[in-house]
């Protein structure tokens, strides 16, 4: 049973909940067990609100036995990335920066959550300020992947990803800027959606760059991302199921998203296409215009917009921050405005190509992470022939939809020969996040 209550899904523990088989208090008791039991090795918590949380599940049950039903999450334990605010309870950001912070009020997605039923049994850790893409730069020390603990779990949002790959929650709430949903997702094996730009509020969110920041959910399954997307927007209705594979048009992103990728993320990719080809999926290669742009406009947005929010802490406590994060911080310093300017317009010419790459297409689809899940403390790998940074291959396929808005989605896609996971990406159209759903749901059908 204890193995079982580890994969359990959202949709799975709803039904069992109904039918009287699992209670939302034994189900949140197993998953703080777990965080007692595996914290210690993964690390994917900075704290654990354990009589909060049981408080809350045995309410949960009390009402549900009353005839009260709150919806998909009634009942379901989530944990919370460090950088969102619960009421009472310390917003960290895994920076020494913000010790003695304790949050006034309820970030408004927890305030939907809890109107959801939701059972909050943390916070976990993540990068620094969420500066950073490999959740080693934490004031709480780095987060382990729960595949292989010498490797990184990806970040920021990495204890987010490892919190529900290890039986801790059932899913939680992460924060993406330049990927750090789906590459903690993809890096642990589960389900990770990016919405439209400003379909989630980032208010009560400690933000990185008021241009890029989303808000989004980490969970086993693209139904359960979806009921937690739901929530999140105040909307406690269950997900409408309809799409089926066979009439998904989907357009293959080959130039720049497939130049640089290990030899078995290639493999696991092409083996899922196939899948999808095979399930009725029309699939068409495409190349999308202005790619070379991309780097360099996510670095000057991002950089310039985190170094303006910490320019107040990094002149009166420089020395609380971690070196890596600092040293980046201050280089955004020296960004002038007319870069800062010309890099909004390259947004506006990379947002109008996806545009114009989407007409036809129900989504695009492309490698979420172009590596396994490195070792933690890796600088460099060697791909084809090139070395490249972590860091830039880490972010190489999902940054481009934070600058362009549109929704993007990972889904799990099978495992390397060292059982490290593999995840590929679904960009939708803008503002049509549910569609992309649909789309995501179709595809993980087909590929099971």
């Amino acid at each position: 049973m204890a193995k079982n209550l580890d994969t359990l899904t959202i949709e799975a523990f709803g039904r069992s909940l109904r039918t009287g088989e699992h209670s939302s208090a034994q189900v949140t008791g197993h998953c703080l067990q777990r965080i007692a039991e595996d914290n210690g090795r993964l690390n994917a918590f900075t704290l654990v609100m354990a009589d909060g949380a049981r408080a809350r599940a045995e309410e949960a049950d009390r009402e549900l036995a009353a005839g009260l039903d709150r919806g998909p999450l009634h009942g379901v334990p989530i944990s919370i990335k460090d950088l969102i605010d619960v009421r009472g309870i310390p917003t960290t950001a895994a920076s020494r920066v913000r010790e003695g912070h304790v949050a006034a009020r309820d970030a408004t997605v927890i305030a939907h959550l809890r109107r959801a039923g939701a059972v909050l049994v943390g916070k976990t850790n993540l990068h620094e300020f969420a500066f950073g893409i490999t959740n080693e730069d934490s004031s709480f020390g780095p987060a382990r992947n729960p595949h292989d603990v010498t490797r990184s779990p990806g970040g920021s949002s990495g204890g987010s990803a490892i919190s529900v790959a290890a039986g801790m929650a059932l899913a939680s709430i992460g924060t993406d800027t330049g990927g750090s949903i789906r590459i903690p997702a993809a890096a642990c094996g589960i389900v990770g959606l990016k919405p439209t730009i400003g379909d989630v509020s980032t208010d009560g969110v400690v933000p990185l760059s008021r241009v890029l920041d989303h808000v989004g959910p980490l969970a086993r399954s693209v139904v359960d991302a979806w009921n937690v997307y739901r929530a999140l927007r105040g909307e406690h209705e269950a997900a409408n199921l309809v799409l089926p594979v066979a009439h998904v048009r989907l357009a293959v992103l080959r130039r720049y998203f497939c130049d640089l990728l290990d030899d078995e993320v290639r493999a696991r990719f092409e083996e899922s296409l196939e899948r999808l080809r095979v399930a009725g999926a029309t699939i068409v290669e495409i190349d999308l215009s202005g790619t070379e742009l991309i780097a360099a406009v996510y670095m000057t947005i991002g950089a310039a917009d985190a170094a303006a929010f910490h320019a107040p802490t990094l002149d009166e406590m420089p020395e609380r921050y971690s070196m890596p994060v600092r040293l980046r911080l201050e280089a955004g310093r020296y960004l002038l405005a007319e870069d800062y300017s010309r890099a909004l317009r390259g947004r506006e010419v990379l947002r109008e190509a996806v545009d114009r790459t989407l007409s036809g297409y129900d989504a695009l689809v492309l490698p979420t992470l172009p590596i396994p899940a490195p070792l933690l403390g890796a600088p460099s790998l060697t791909i084809g022939g090139r070395t490249e940074s972590v860091r830039n291959l880490m972010i190489r396929e999902t940054q481009l939809f934070n600058l362009t808005g549109h929704p993007a989605i990972s889904i799990p896609c099978g495992t390397t020969s060292l059982s490290l996971p593999c995840g590929i990406q679904l960009a939708g159209r803008r503002h049509q996040t549910e569609a992309l759903l649909q789309v995501a749901l179709a595809c993980e059908r087909a590929m099971m």
